[in-house]
């Protein structure tokens, strides 16, 4: 095993490849385990597209020596929090609970991951509970119009396809697949094991080491780099009287290491001082809620902007928003710049008062960069962008084709119309991207 110099963290690499990261946290009496798994939507094909997040489900519903009702008592016995969630990079577990549980955390999380048998039964009542949060998922206008956006940025990549997966594979897959799947998929290198509390980081090291030393080697669940696409997409759902946009350009992935994307949108749309909400929200009443975020993921990146808005407003709303954007790209604020970089370091101050996102953002870091980066590190690189980084990004993201996704309540006109308001917005002459067929509601 190797270890990092730091005395409150060691991160250690077993014989296998999976690797464990331990966080002293004295200030706190809990603790908090996860173990992360390098397999996500963006690592299924378009057939078994959501099996990542089925695999989640299911894992808690039995293992080869302990039922789904004993697997619930023996953490909640404990006192103890148990969770879990699936992204499109990552799937993963987590239980929080007092400090002097850590290790029994450790080895009962072993347990799910590599020893969970998938009963039939079981797969039967989670498939009908599955069914009903995709119908949630369905319902919402606003997570409608990210399923629309994300397909508009990256296309037929797998990037582009959402977490919960499509109805028909729900509703089809087997035991069998659900284990084929762990099989190819939940191997060593593609598993981070965290704990971070008031620890014994060197003890909860060797617990790891007794509970997933043994679990099986692999390659590292590799994909290729998304393409960014562009293109223009909306989708009307009944029931509903606004409108949801989500606006976005590419930005680097992860392993770029590019902060610039990530300031422009604190500086754009972070705070009720932002350009897009003085001028969105306070001075022209256009929209209650509008938001811009920098969405870097290892295989691409999204700048993104989004907001509610009302039908008879979305095209002055997409105007305005276009003009910001190519003021920014002549133009670059220095107060405002200051304003974004503290609220990012805020923001990653507040992150690291959280012990299970600083276990994410370790693990993530591990994933992309093969080791776990210091704050500081980070809060420097974001001190090194100036506004001509920030302006040079706006100009960047301006010369691709935007990404366009509306849903909810929408007039008759059909998708094309709102690439050409778009297109007018930035100053081009034609419809900026390609234009998807308006959709109904699924």
């Amino acid at each position: 095993m190797t270890f990092s110099p730091d005395s409150d963290l060691r991160v250690a690499t077993l014989g296998n490849g999976v690797r464990v990261v331990a966080m002293r946290l004295p200030h706190v009496e809990t603790a908090s385990a996860s173990v992360f798994v390098r397999a996500g939507s963006q690592h299924e094909g378009s057939r078994d597209n959501g099996i990542s997040h089925v695999v989640e489900h299911m894992a808690f519903k039995g293992t080869a020596t302990r039922d789904c009702q004993t697997i619930n008592l023996d953490a909640e016995r404990l006192g103890a929090d148990v969770n879990a969630h699936t992204d499109k990079d990552h799937t993963a577990f987590h239980m929080s609970g007092l400090a002097r549980d850590a290790g029994a955390f450790v080895r009962m999380l072993a347990d799910i991951v590599l020893n969970s048998t998938f009963p039939a039964v079981e797969l039967e009542r989670e498939r009908d509970v599955i069914l009903h949060e995709y119908a949630e998922d369905e319902d919402d206008a606003l997570a409608t119009a990210f399923k629309l956006f994300d397909k508009m940025c990256f296309g037929s990549h797998p990037l582009a396809q959402p977490v919960i997966g499509l109805r028909r594979n729900i509703e089809r897959f087997s035991r069998d697949e659900l284990l084929g799947y762990v099989a190819s998929r939940y191997s060593a290198p593609n598993v981070v094991v965290g704990v971070a509390g008031n620890i014994d980081p060197d003890a909860l090291v060797r617990e790891a080491d007794a509970a997933f030393g043994a679990m099986k080697g692999g390659a590292v669940n590799a994909v290729e780099a998304a393409t960014y696409v562009g293109g223009v997409a909306a989708r009307r759902q009944p029931g509903f009287s606004q409108t949801h946009v989500v606006l976005g350009f590419p930005l680097p992935p992860q392993g770029a290491d590019d902060h610039a994307g990530a300031v422009a949108a604190a500086l754009f749309g972070e705070g009720m001082s932002s350009p897009l909400l003085d001028q969105i929200r306070e001075r022209r009443g256009l929209a209650y809620y509008a938001s811009c975020s920098a969405d870097v993921m290892e295989l691409g990146g999204q700048f993104v902007i989004e907001a509610t808005t009302a039908p008879e407003h979305l095209d002055a709303y997409i105007v305005e928003v276009g003009r910001l954007l190519a003021q920014h790209a002549g133009h670059v604020d220095p107060v405002g710049l200051a304003r974004a970089r503290n609220q990012i370091a805020v923001r990653l101050l507040r992150a690291d008062e959280r012990p299970l996102r600083r276990l994410e953002n370790a693990a993530q870091n591990l994933f992309v960069h093969g080791r776990v980066r210091a704050r500081t590190e980070l809060i420097e690189r974001l001190d090194a962008v100036t506004a001509e980084d920030v302006r040079r990004a706006f100009e960047t993201m301006l010369a691709a084709p935007p990404a366009l996704a509306i849903a909810g309540k929408l007039g008759k006109l059909p998708a094309a119309r709102y690439a050409d308001v778009l297109a007018g917005a930035l100053g081009r002459r034609a419809s900026p991207a390609p234009v998807a067929p308006l959709a109904k509601a699924a």
